[in-house]
């Protein structure tokens, strides 16, 4: 069915719109520590640009300290330029055998920065998600020009894609209303 296959290629592109958002939203920084606040840094491993959580071990011993043990010591004075380059805005220290994060308290202007990056990246997922929907829409008109749809077909389907639309808006707010608590916990 024409129609299935629609619904079904466009949800998975709106799936991944928020799979995308959820891996923004790990880098954008609470008051509390987790790897993924550095997991994805790119360093400069030998001429190739790697990810850090393929070049270390990242541990969480207390709430608000981030542990770096690079696999190989000699990249950890280039782990320490990326974390810096990076925009976790955090100082790293180097004991010569790992990297410690402390990750400080947020003063309540950064907590609404982060906010508004949250809500930024959020606005940018509804716009995808929408966009995908357009485009859901114009091979629906194309479909019905080539006859494979009936105008009944068509109406069902435009309106199952904006229900569809819908739900995933709504997740968006959702994970949007989750991080900004999170990030606004004091």
């Amino acid at each position: 069915m024409v129609s299935q296959q629609i619904m079904q290629s466009n949800e998975q592109k709106m799936a991944k719109a928020i799979e995308v958002m959820s891996n923004d939203f790990k880098g954008i920084r609470s008051g509390r520590a987790t790897p993924a606040l550095v997991e994805n840094i790119r360093v400069d491993y030998y001429g190739a640009p790697t990810p850090l959580k393929q070049l270390a071990n990242i541990s969480i011993p207390e709430a608000r300290l981030v542990i770096i043990k690079p696999y190989d010591a000699s990249v950890l004075q280039t782990v320490e330029k990326a974390i810096l380059k990076s925009d976790i805005g955090i100082t790293p220290a180097n004991d010569g055998k790992m990297i410690r994060l402390a990750i400080p308290h947020l003063s309540e202007d950064r907590r609404k920065q982060l906010g508004k990056m949250a809500k930024d990246a959020s606005e940018k997922t509804k716009i995808s998600v929408r966009n995908v929907r357009r485009e859901a829409l114009h091979q629906v008109e194309e479909e019905e020009k080539k006859k494979t749809l009936t105008e009944d077909d068509k109406f069902r389907l435009k309106e199952d894609l904006q229900k569809l639309t819908d739900k995933y808006e709504k997740q968006i707010d959702e994970l949007l209303s989750k991080k900004t608590k999170e990030i606004m916990e004091v």
